[in-house]
């Protein structure tokens, strides 16, 4: 008879999961997705994949790994910091993580969020997508009416889990 509180030798799992943890990052995001999805990826023992998706740019070709060659939707009014945007981005994530003992990498990638993290997930073989909430506000309310919710979006078109972390009033901490 299985009693579930009986002692029982721990054995490998053939449903154990392998897959990353992949995080949609976006500047001036509060941390509590950061922290989560750390948290997550550590306590599953798998790599944590954040990624910031340059909405400004289309994709035109994509790595084995995930990472993408893009172009500006609009050359005129190229965003000529990508880089520098990235770069700040994945210094901010290395001090917000420090202490964690997790395993992470950032890549950049292009066009639609929703459309990004699903084909980046998809090439990782992630076990999750973790993203957060948009702060409350007049401007996110106008850029959530014109774009969507990511999360949504997610959860409507791939098969993966989507662990959506509220940024509540008192998620002041800034990436």
């Amino acid at each position: 008879m299985n009693r579930p509180d009986a002692a029982e030798p721990a054995t490998a799992s053939p449903h154990r999961i392998t897959g990353p943890v992949v995080l949609g990052v976006v500047p001036g995001q509060p941390l509590a997705a950061l922290h989560r999805a750390a948290e997550l990826a550590g306590s599953l023992g798998v790599r944590l994949v954040c990624a910031y998706v340059d909405i400004a740019t289309y994709l035109v070709d994509e790595g084995p790994d995930g990472s993408v060659a893009s172009r500006p939707i609009d050359p005129d009014t190229a965003d000529d910091d990508v880089e520098g945007t990235s770069a700040r981005l994945k210094d901010g994530i290395g001090s917000a993580l420090d202490g964690y003992a997790v395993s992470w990498s950032f890549i950049t990638l292009a066009g639609e969020p929703a459309k990004a993290l699903g084909r980046l997930a998809t090439t990782v073989d992630a076990c999750m997508i973790v993203v957060g909430t948009r702060e409350r506000g007049v401007a996110t309310r106008l850029e959530h009416l014109l774009t969507g919710s990511v999360a949504v979006h997610l959860t409507h078109r791939q098969h993966r889990p989507v662990l959506v972390v509220p940024l509540g009033p008192g998620d002041g901490a800034r990436d």
